[in-house]
């Protein structure tokens, strides 16, 4: 774990931690439906607001705001751990994934196969319903493992051919918890189908861990900003140097390369680089490297390592404690001892509904989400056979106590 001496200092780098201006005092266990903020993310955030000037004129002001970009796209590419491509923003996360996947789906044969998975957040599978419909592709499903509550390179190797022409994998679920070997599954498209369009959701594990673009051999990969302690507002994507000119929404007479539609707000690009900037320092407590990228791997483990050890507490209990994994009637989504497991625990119980833990839990301070059978997590529900679930999502400034409070809150709620 994150050590006590260094937690604080972490903590101290964040808005919000332990009250909610609305609630009062409470713990924060829903970072997965949004992190908390770095408090430098909300500084940034104003003193960019109140500049009135744009990108592209000849005055100091202008100068400086493009600087600001330029930097903020060369901290993205090392976050992201990619030596070549283009990174720029856009409306959300989601919007991001429905343009790359309508762009990769209208360059690609009419007839194509376009490949995703059931484990999937409904941003990509219904970007990929919608596209392959339009332009007559056959949208194929790999199936997912609900006991594992992940899907494998071997469940992709079956469904794949050489008329595949998109893949959509999904780094991390949101509902499941679980993490992809994205790496795998893209080197089992790559084997039948070279020139395959791979794009990656990685909206949920951005603040999980490093990532690793130049070893996964992908085209297209995106994140949501707010959920790795920036703020709502935009999203940013990758793009690989075959992808970013292939014809997509654009000005004519623009570069070919461009996929930003009209002037972006240089706030979004400035509140990344503090993003990165945290992950900097923070892995400069565990790196004696100057190098940016090297700091931002060591940060990713030591984030990891944190989170693993807090959900096995969480599942497992300590000292007579017992966790989740021990309580009767409460089912866990996934197996208790995966290590793809990044930082949440979904479950449900026996004969109580989870809408009424999470009420429970939040009549104690405790904050987590109940996700239902709907077009968000149906997918990985209705296998299941449950109306919902509670999911307990972390991030590395959550602590052990407060885990421990939790299962205290869970004991007495089941007693």
């Amino acid at each position: 774990m994150i050590n006590n001496e260094l937690l604080i200092k972490v903590r101290d780098r964040f808005d919000l931690v332990e009250e909610c201006p609305y609630q009062g005092k409470r713990i924060f266990f829903e970072n997965a439906g949004g992190a908390l903020t770095l408090k430098s993310v909300v500084e940034k955030s104003e003193e960019m607001a109140a500049i009135p000037d744009n990108q592209g004129r000849n005055n100091a002001a202008s100068i400086e705001l493009s600087n600001i970009i330029d930097k903020a796209k060369s901290d993205a590419l090392a976050f992201f751990g990619a030596s070549e491509g283009i990174v720029f923003v856009g409306e959300s996360g989601t919007e991001l994934l429905f343009r790359l996947i309508s762009t990769a789906i209208v360059a690609a044969d009419k007839g194509c196969d376009v490949i995703g998975s059931t484990l999937e957040h409904p941003a990509t599978r219904s970007a990929c319903t919608r596209w392959a419909g339009v332009m007559g592709a056959n949208y194929i499903q790999v199936i997912h493992n609900d006991e594992t509550g992940n899907v494998t390179a071997d469940d992709y190797r079956s469904l794949v051919t050489e008329n595949t022409q998109v893949a959509t994998i999904l780094h991390t679920s949101p509902v499941t918890g679980m993490d992809v070997d994205v790496k795998s599954i893209a080197k089992v498209i790559r084997e039948k189908s070279p020139d395959c369009f791979i794009i990656v959701d990685g909206i949920q594990h951005a603040a999980h861990g490093a990532m690793n673009i130049d070893e996964y051999d992908i085209d297209g990969y995106v994140i949501s900003p707010y959920k790795v302690f920036s703020r709502h507002g935009y999203g940013i994507a990758w793009v690989s140097p075959r992808f970013s000119v292939v014809p997509h929404n654009q000005v004519i007479g623009g570069p070919e390369d461009n996929w930003e539609l009209g002037t972006r707000d240089t706030g979004s690009y400035a509140t990344f680089s503090e993003v990165v900037s945290y992950f900097n320092w923070l892995g400069g407590h565990y790196s004696n490297s100057a190098d940016l990228r090297e700091r931002l791997v060591a940060a990713g483990k030591a984030v990891t390592q944190h989170e693993k050890d807090l959900t096995d507490l969480m599942i497992f209990g300590e000292d007579g404690l017992k966790g989740l994994g021990d309580l009767k009637k409460v089912n866990i989504i996934g197996k208790n001892d995966d290590p793809a497991r990044k930082g949440l625990v979904s479950f449900w119980v026996d004969d109580m509904d989870s809408v009424d833990i999470v009420s429970a839990l939040s009549d104690k301070g405790i904050r987590v989400h109940v996700r239902k059978n709907d077009h968000y997590s149906g997918n990985i529900l209705i296998p299941l056979g449950q109306p919902s679930c509670v999911r307990v999502s972390l991030c590395h400034y959550n602590t052990a106590d407060e885990v421990r409070v939790f299962l205290k809150a869970m004991h007495e709620i089941l007693n």
